[in-house]
């Protein structure tokens, strides 16, 4: 295993140390406790790949099955086809798939790795004082984002944007963007995968690698508007390497959720409460 740590010496660069002095992180990374770093293979992350692509085919399975189901008892006017696309539906869709795989995180840590849940996702809860610096970080992220120039074609008319087609799906998407997301996001690519990378390549490989899945991931949901895709991938970026200096997903979680609540929030004001998507 190589793993990378910077040296006492070694200088960082100009823009680690501008979130560093925004957030209170020290400008090192936190290294890999060497009791942990045999614990996360290659085996155990080809498995959750696997268990990701059946846990997702399973949700698409019972949710369109529970729809078509449902449907004539409910009244629903919507074809299958259709409803695919539905927010709400897309929205139990994720939901059945992030608890199948924070099942599946749970079972992995505490039965095959034999360590308390928690200690095993290496959560651990920042002081008041830097929570407060990391939310602020993460609104001040969302903000400088959403001023970025736009360096590649982009569009408005893509997946995500469509599917806020009303005030109440617009309310029900943030409600999830600020509610459920970040801690799922941040615990499938910044809590397993990160610290399979980690521990088998190398810090440096972590952070980069998981930022670039990150912005894969979102692919489909900004299909065309490439612009948003490379900004999904430099925020993401943001959260691995905080995630990398403090050791602890509870950072990164914060970063997310601050970073969502926040172009959440600008959504609101400027559609007039979501009245004029």
């Amino acid at each position: 295993m190589s793993d990378y740590h910077p040296a006492k010496d070694e200088p960082s660069h100009p823009c680690e140390d501008a979130v560093a002095a925004i957030s209170g992180l020290s400008a090192n990374a936190s290294p890999l406790p060497a009791s942990e770093a045999s614990l996360w293979t290659w085996r155990d992350l080809a498995l959750f790949v696997a268990f990701a692509l059946l846990a997702l085919f399973f949700a698409n399975f019972v949710t369109l099955a529970g729809y078509a189901v449902l449907r004539p008892w409910m009244g629903w006017y919507l074809p299958i086809q259709a409803a695919a696309t539905n927010t709400f539906v897309v929205l139990v869709l994720q939901g059945i798939f992030y608890a199948l795989m924070l099942a599946y995180i749970y079972i992995l840590v505490v039965y095959q790795q034999r360590r308390p849940f928690w200690q095993g996702i290496r959560w651990r809860s920042p002081q008041p004082g830097q929570g407060l610096r990391l939310f602020l970080s993460g609104m001040a992220l969302a903000f400088a984002v959403s001023l970025a120039p736009v360096l590649l074609p982009d569009k408005r008319d893509f997946p995500f944007e469509k599917m806020f087609s009303s005030a109440q799906a617009a309310y029900a998407l943030a409600a999830f963007a600020i509610f459920v997301a970040p801690f799922m996001e941040e615990l499938i690519f910044r809590g397993v995968i990160f610290s399979v990378f980690e521990a088998r390549v190398g810090t440096g490989f972590a952070v980069a690698g998981t930022a670039v899945l990150f912005a894969v991931i979102h692919i489909p949901e900004y299909w065309g508007a490439w612009n948003r895709v490379l900004l999904v991938a430099l925020a993401g970026l943001a959260f691995s390497w905080v995630r990398a200096r403090t050791g602890s997903l509870a950072s990164s979680v914060i970063l997310h959720c601050a970073y969502n609540t926040t172009l959440m929030l600008a959504l609101f004001f400027q559609t007039r409460h979501f009245r004029s998507l």
